[in-house]
């Protein structure tokens, strides 16, 4: 049974009167699977379904939410989002077209052209710049003025997923869990986790001005309290998975907050995004003391925007 059939079956059991009882909220977080926390009537509900007409879920939305044994999520309180969305549309049209292989630019004039990793054909060069084709004509005489070359285009950003992952507990790999963990929830010590993605990320930014780099966590199911709590991350030097103690980098960094199920983006410190960039850092670690920011993570992902 559908959210859409368990609404109409309220509308209709209201009769004239309304049966369809709705009231406020807020979100805390939203899940990876879509769903919400909420924070609704001075308690907490998790893992909350949302209709269609929620679109762009965000922690710190105000909705409405139709109450019952099995709360929905109806839709956004708020002003039109009419023009952040066609915003959104024109970025993406922007960069789909940006990745079709067109002629970047043509110009042309008297002497051989200027830069580096031209190719000359009889009197047409042609080179590659960020993966489009760019061509400059060289001419006799020059009748009319040459358009001008445009900028050399910003890099795409670019997503780095980690090749590995794991959890490390008194001094060695902890094979009970596969994925980053961080503190002790049963009383047999702490544990640090980190995510590892090889040379990958230093490589991506070889040559490049990195502007921005954005972690994006999962905080898994089933493991520790179910409120919100804090990520406690650092850096780590490894390529790959260190048989014995997983060292910890510069830290901790409390980025984010997550309840159960949550996920969520956060921007890296500028001193993290250069360590990264340079390879001076290769990936990210986790760790907590005790029981109360106890949790399990997954994703990883890095995202990485240049300028």
């Amino acid at each position: 049974m559908g959210i859409r059939d368990d609404l109409g079956k309220d509308l209709d059991a209201g009769g004239e009167g309304g049966g369809l009882q709705t009231v406020t909220a807020t979100v805390i977080d939203v899940t990876d699977a879509g769903t919400v926390n909420i924070s609704m009537q001075g308690g907490e509900i998790y893992d909350v379904a949302c209709t269609d007409a929620y679109r762009n879920r965000k922690a710190g939305d105000t909705v409405a939410v139709r109450r019952g044994a099995v709360p929905v999520v109806l839709w956004r309180l708020g002003p039109d989002p009419a023009d952040t969305e066609q915003t959104d549309v024109e970025g993406i049209a922007t960069q789909a077209a940006r990745d079709v292989q067109v002629v970047r630019a043509a110009t042309y004039g008297t002497g051989a052209p200027a830069g580096s990793g031209w190719q000359a054909a009889t009197a047409t060069y042609v080179r590659k710049i960020d993966g489009r084709l760019e061509l400059y004509f060289q001419v006799g005489s020059v009748a009319d003025p040459s358009p001008p070359a445009p900028s050399v285009p910003t890099p795409k950003p670019v997503t780095i997923w980690p090749t590995d992952m794991g959890s490390w507990r008194s001094g060695r790999p902890d094979t009970y869990a596969n994925y980053p963990m961080q503190g002790d929830w049963t009383g047999g010590g702490n544990r640090r986790g980190a995510f590892f993605y090889g040379s990958a990320i230093a490589a991506a930014c070889a040559g490049k001005t990195v502007a921005r780099m954005e972690v994006t966590l999962t905080r898994r199911k089933g493991s520790g309290a179910n409120a919100s709590r804090p990520v406690h991350l650092y850096l780590h030097g490894y390529t790959s998975a260190p048989g014995g103690q997983l060292n910890l980098g510069d830290g901790p960094e409390n980025l984010m907050s997550l309840s159960v199920g949550a996920k969520r983006t956060a921007t890296l410190p500028t001193a993290w995004r250069n360590a990264l960039a340079s390879g001076s850092a290769r990936g990210l670690a986790v760790y907590a003391t005790g029981s109360r920011d106890y949790m399990s993570l997954s994703g990883g992902s890095i995202k990485i925007t240049f300028s």
